[in-house]
């Protein structure tokens, strides 16, 4: 099996990206292709890619944020936005690469530059049960405060706030 190559996400994965997202997250939560693309505009972007053979296999669309302020699922982002915590948006794993460590070593080379960038915070919702693999990444599930808790439901029944230091 080939190796696992790790890059920046850019607009030339978008077509299998956006097939990976259709094909792993339920259709509530799958963002439509502006949504999607413009995470990779950010000011500052740690979205990545992991290929093996030229092959999409995982992605993570991660990006600084404000600190407790998700944004909505679907929405556009704006190209100048800045933040003060590392947002990780969205982590999608083929079926054919879960248990490779794909996934971890996304999210290990995420954290990793955005703490050398100077953020000290990462936050994330935790959809559809992944709770337990973020706990796994050192994140801790936190009750949301009031204004953040309807921003937190919006993405499923099941999503959890949860946090860690970088």
């Amino acid at each position: 099996m080939a190796a696992l190559a790790l890059s920046p996400l850019e607009p030339r994965h978008l077509p299998q990206a956006l097939a990976l997202q259709a094909q792993v997250y339920p259709a509530f939560l799958v963002e439509p292709r502006q949504a999607f693309a413009s995470r990779l505009h950010v000011a500052a972007p740690y979205c990545l890619a992991a290929e093996r053979d030229q092959l999409l296999v995982a992605y993570l669309l991660a990006h600084g944020w404000p600190s407790e302020a998700p944004p909505d699922v679907g929405s556009v982002l704006d190209p100048d936005m800045r933040g003060d915590a590392l947002f990780l948006h969205d982590l999608a794993v083929s079926p054919a690469a879960r248990g490779t460590g794909a996934g971890r070593a996304l999210v290990e080379h995420a954290l990793a530059r955005a703490a050398a960038d100077g953020l000290r915070r990462a936050e994330l919702i935790a959809v559809e049960g992944a709770a337990d693999f973020w706990s796994r990444m050192g994140f801790t599930a936190d009750p949301p405060a009031p204004a953040l808790a309807a921003k937190v439901a919006a993405y499923g029944p099941r999503a959890r706030w949860m946090t860690r230091m970088l």
